[in-house]
């Protein structure tokens, strides 16, 4: 079995994952400068479209010349603009592994769709040959936690970490799924 693939279309019951395009990138400075959205991730919200045009192209679309990667733009089906985004940074290929980050605008909270996004994700990295995968959350962030249990992770343990460019300690609960094995 080969391991790993780029950025492969999903898509679920309410929701296309697919990869992010050059026109996503208002969408996209929606949600990466909401200061609530953004509150519990380690960088600080974008101050302008410049800023978010520069880290799709130097971040994401970097990934996808890759040969692995998994850096999702989330749009509800039926529409065009993204809501969120879903990515597995950090793959670690000799292990076989990668931890699971995401962002959703507030206005789409608490209806279960970030669940079914990275469901979708667990079951293609399952496909893809990935052994495991993780995810934190910052302890004052259950919400997103909430999102891994239901995803079928489940709780290793807590540890603080000083997160840059913040400036700040963060408690994070980690979580994992072993997916072959």
């Amino acid at each position: 079995m080969r391991f790993g693939s780029n950025t492969p279309r999903l898509e679920t019951e309410r929701l296309i994952l697919r990869r992010f395009e050059r026109q996503d990138a208002d969408a996209l400075f929606r949600i990466l400068s909401d200061e609530e959205v953004n509150r519990f991730l380690p960088w600080f919200p974008h101050k302008s479209r410049e800023e978010t045009a520069e880290f799709l192209e130097n971040s994401v679309f970097a990934d996808y010349r890759k040969e692995i990667a998994y850096r999702y733009a989330l749009v509800p089906r039926g529409e065009d603009k993204a809501i969120g985004y879903l990515s597995l940074p950090g793959i670690d290929e000799k292990e076989r592994c990668g931890d699971i980050g995401y962002g959703l605008l507030r206005e789409y909270w608490g209806e279960g769709l970030m669940t079914e996004a990275v469901g979708a994700l667990i079951a293609r990295l399952k496909a893809d040959g990935f052994r495991y995968a993780t995810a934190t959350h910052d302890v004052l962030n259950p919400a997103s936690g909430r999102v891994m249990q239901k995803c079928g992770m489940r709780y290793v343990r807590t540890y603080p970490e000083f997160w840059q460019p913040k400036g700040i300690w963060v408690n994070f609960n980690l979580y994992r799924i072993d997916l072959n094995g």
